[in-house]
């Protein structure tokens, strides 16, 4: 465990960022006492979702898009009601 005064750690951020980054322990402390710990941050991006996560063959999901499905679909996006 590594631990510097404020002011030491503003002038060593590159050094204490990397030993971080390497797993160790780094505190950074306020009139000698530890103040904040320095950890490297996890992946917090959502998992994938969406068309890259269907377990559908693109054959079948091809098949699903009939000349009939694409003309409601467009007449929907020009705002033509179904009569």
């Amino acid at each position: 465990m590594q631990q510097y005064n404020l002011y030491e750690a503003k002038t060593r951020l590159s050094q204490l960022v990397q030993s971080a980054l390497d797993g160790e322990e780094v505190l950074i402390a306020r009139a000698g006492k530890p103040a904040v710990r320095l950890v490297p941050v996890t992946d917090t991006s959502p998992a994938t979702r969406g068309f890259g996560c269907l377990k559908l063959s693109p054959g079948a999901l091809d098949a699903a898009f009939t000349p009939e499905v694409e003309a409601e679909v467009a007449a929907l996006f020009l705002g033509e009601e179904d009569t």
